[in-house]
């Protein structure tokens, strides 16, 4: 069995991550971790208790992260010093914060990638694709749509989304956020030409979407050598 830690387990994805792992055979959940404040410290959440030290890390081998950027890099340190493999899908990262994962990764295995989702992934091997055979003559936007209480915008789905197809197309792709109400997750990209228009869109019906994926992750990522992945990577 793999023994699995997860970060910020009194939040929906950490919450729902737990749960959801503790539910299968191949997972012996052994660190709930939460920061430091939260009332919830000390108390039972299945057959342990939640936590606030980080160094509990000692005990797992797999790690899930979906918390904040700033409580990601201090978790990013600890599993550097035990050598435990993670799954990372905190978005809103900044640059020297990517650059500490990709340090990490250099040491133990690492899959980081802001949307777990297989439908997404795989929106990001097909975007490029659809964006060369329409060619330059086709203009093309983003818009992404979230609840009114995350933090980061543009999202980092749509960002990535952003970056395939520059990356195909050497054109800056303009983002637009939305943030209302209790909207899981959209995306819509929009390929208009002067007669035509195409919009291909992803809707997140329910957070566990992106659960099922983190939990596909972290059942890949053990074992795997030192390494940068992607979901692209799990899928294959």
């Amino acid at each position: 069995m793999i023994k699995l830690g997860v970060a910020g387990v009194c939040g929906k994805m950490g919450r729902r991550i737990f749960e959801l792992a503790s539910n299968d055979k191949d997972f012996e959940m052994a660190f709930a971790l939460e920061r430091k404040g939260i009332s919830a410290i000390g108390k039972e959440l299945g057959k342990i208790k939640i936590s606030s030290n980080p160094d509990g890390m000692f005990l797992i081998d797999v790690f899930v992260d979906f918390t904040v950027p700033e409580a990601t890099a201090e978790h990013l340190d600890y599993l550097g010093r035990y050598k435990k493999a993670a799954v990372i899908g905190t978005t809103g990262l900044k640059d020297e914060q990517i650059k500490k994962i990709e340090d990490l990764s250099k040491v133990v295995p690492v899959v980081y990638s802001p949307n777990m989702a297989v439908g997404v992934n795989t929106l990001f091997t097909m975007l490029p694709e659809i964006a060369r055979k329409l060619g330059p003559d086709y203009s093309i936007e983003i818009v992404e749509a979230h609840h009114k209480t995350k933090k980061d915008a543009p999202s980092g789905t749509a960002k990535k989304m952003g970056q395939v197809l520059t990356d195909a197309t050497g054109r800056e792709i303009p983002i637009h956020a939305v943030r209302l109400g209790d909207i899981i997750g959209d995306h819509t990209v929009i390929f208009c030409g002067n007669s035509e228009r195409i919009e291909i869109k992803h809707q997140a019906h329910t957070r566990d979407l992106f659960v099922l994926g983190a939990i596909k992750a972290a059942k890949w990522v053990f074992g795997k050598p030192p390494g940068l992945y992607s979901m692209q990577d799990v899928l294959k």
